[in-house]
């Protein structure tokens, strides 16, 4: 088989979707494992969000780091280098005896994603052409909606018959083989040096914007957005650090558009790629996916933890009904070969949003404390097939008229632009959900006269620390006080659910920037002059 014979590309690519697959299956599945890991480590609400947030938080700031040495290393390499990481993180998760470590090995893991990610779409921009790509960049963005679905089914098989700890530990075998066929199939490529040094000030500059921002929008609900009502043991002032993080991020960010164009004027490289930005396709695109992604996979924090803590499923059980959405993602995988000659990807990814936003709001009116598994399965297959339409329909649109050479900083961007918009998504919508609990859980318990004031503070408490996996053992207490929680918990996963929803539409509204086809005039010597700083 000769490196660059078709069979050896696509058995290249099918590796390279299952080290995606990793990521986004581990991104997912954690999801289920969370009332196991409360109950097991004994972690608060806040440390729920971490145990997210911190995977998120690194793997979005680290992205367009990592597609540049992609690009100047060898994007084999850093795949390589990132699956074997991530792996060995996957030990330590697996691991962990206490809440504070599982963050922390949750940190090397968004190192290891942050190198596979941008890697791998590198790859497919570097190594397929015309209509072969679309087909290589719908199969990448298949495995992304699909395994987003997958995960959570995975982690309830794991998490009921062995432990939580297993979905972790089902990364290292993964890992293995990933790393062997990887090395056998994939051909290394990367641009061609020349001589300019890699941005180090710029990739910190943007590591304490990403981690500043998302920082502010978990602990916000928990230290005060303004004012200091929960304030940390390190911190002494009466206001919040909070208002002092978003000062810090919004410094960070006006530090690194200006750091960025200085050295560009300078004929220096840069983290971020400006002159790609002068490309529509790529500027719009961007805008677009990172305003989807805000809704696209924030759900799938709220709807495990009300399935397992009102409806009483099981893990496992939980894994099954969210299988619906991974069953809409490959159907519409299946949908998008036939409509790919009959219709434009933007026409596409646009379709994909309207699915997406019909099926959340079919899950957010089926969602209530006496709801089945069958009140939302249906909107749940709807919305995994918008996803399957839109994503990776939507890669192909931003990286259309990305010149090869610098694939690796602009699949870096698109990435970043995504997993920037699901880390502000999951903090947004997770501080909705948690939010609304708590207000809404002491409304109405504080309506109960049975129930003294001062147990009205601990119950609300224990409910939205827990996440919801107190109700049980409220509910010997007091059955009064459990139905109002499992009241309260639904209609906080409603809010998050018609949130989510909306910050779809936003990004319809966003797609309506992306033209369906590039002008007549529009030729590529033309987009290679936009490029050129």
């Amino acid at each position: 088989m000769t490196a660059d014979s078709p069979r050896r590309r696509w058995l290249g690519l099918v590796f390279i979707s299952v080290a995606v697959a990793l990521i986004i299956v581990d991104s997912t599945i954690v999801n289920v494992a969370i009332p196991s890991i409360v109950d097991d480590l004994g972690i608060s609400s806040t440390e729920v969000q971490w145990v997210q947030e911190t995977y998120t938080l690194v793997f979005a700031s680290l992205l367009l780091v990592f597609g540049t040495l992609a690009d100047r290393l060898g994007r084999r390499l850093i795949l390589l280098v990132g699956v074997a990481i991530f792996a060995a993180a996957s030990v330590l998760a697996a691991l962990a005896p206490t809440g504070e470590l599982l963050i922390l090995s949750r940190l090397v893991q968004g190192i290891g994603g942050a190198m596979i990610l941008p890697a791998s779409l590198s790859i497919i921009n570097a190594t397929f052409r015309g209509r072969e790509r679309a087909i290589a960049f719908a199969v990448w963005g298949s495995t992304i909606g699909g395994m987003a679905a997958v995960g959570p089914l995975l982690g309830g098989w794991l998490t009921t018959y062995f432990s939580w700890r297993w979905a972790f530990g089902i990364n290292v075998p993964l890992g293995i083989i990933i790393l062997i066929g990887v090395l056998l199939f994939v051909t290394e490529s990367r641009e061609e040096h020349d001589g300019r040094r890699i941005d180090v000030v710029g990739a910190l500059i943007s590591v304490v914007l990403f981690a500043s921002l998302v920082f502010g929008l978990i602990e916000g609900r928990t230290f005060g957005w303004w004012l200091s009502d929960a304030p940390p043991s390190w911190w002494t002032w009466d206001i919040s650090p909070i208002p002092f993080s978003f000062a810090i991020a919004l410094l960070a960010l006006v530090a690194f558009i200006a750091w960025g164009l200085h050295r560009e004027r300078r004929g220096r490289s840069t983290m971020l790629a400006f002159g790609l930005l002068r490309i529509p396709s790529f500027r719009n695109g961007n805008i677009a996916a990172l305003i989807v992604s805000l809704g696209e996979f924030g759900i799938i924090l709220s709807l495990p933890l009300w399935l397992q803590s009102v409806l009483g499923y099981d893990a496992l059980q939980t894994g099954f009904v969210i299988l619906a959405l991974a069953i809409g993602s490959f159907v519409a995988s299946g949908a998008v070969g036939g409509l790919g000659s009959k219709l434009s990807p933007v026409l596409i990814v646009r379709i994909g949003i309207v699915a997406e936003i019909v099926g959340l709001l079919l899950v957010a009116l089926g969602i209530s404390p006496d709801a089945s598994w069958w009140n939302i399965v249906p909107g749940l297959f709807v919305y995994g097939f918008g996803v399957g339409m839109a994503t990776a329909q939507l890669t192909s649109v931003v990286l259309m008229d990305v010149p090869l050479d610098q694939s690796g900083q602009g699949s870096g961007t698109q990435s970043t632009s995504r997993q920037i918009g699901s880390a502000l998504g999951i903090a947004i919508l997770g501080t909705i959900l948690f939010t609304s609990l708590g207000s809404g859980l002491q409304a109405r318990l504080e309506e109960r006269s049975e129930i003294p004031a001062s147990a009205v503070t601990q119950i609300v408490d224990a409910v939205v620390d827990s996440s919801g996996t107190a109700i049980p053992a409220i509910e010997k207490q007091s059955p009064d006080a459990a139905t109002d929680a499992r009241a309260a918990f639904s209609d906080a996963t409603r809010y998050s659910a018609f949130a989510a929803a909306g910050f779809l539409a936003l990004g319809f509204l966003a797609s309506l920037r992306l033209h369906s086809k590039r002008d007549d005039d529009d030729t590529a010597e033309e987009r290679a002059e936009a490029v050129t700083p």
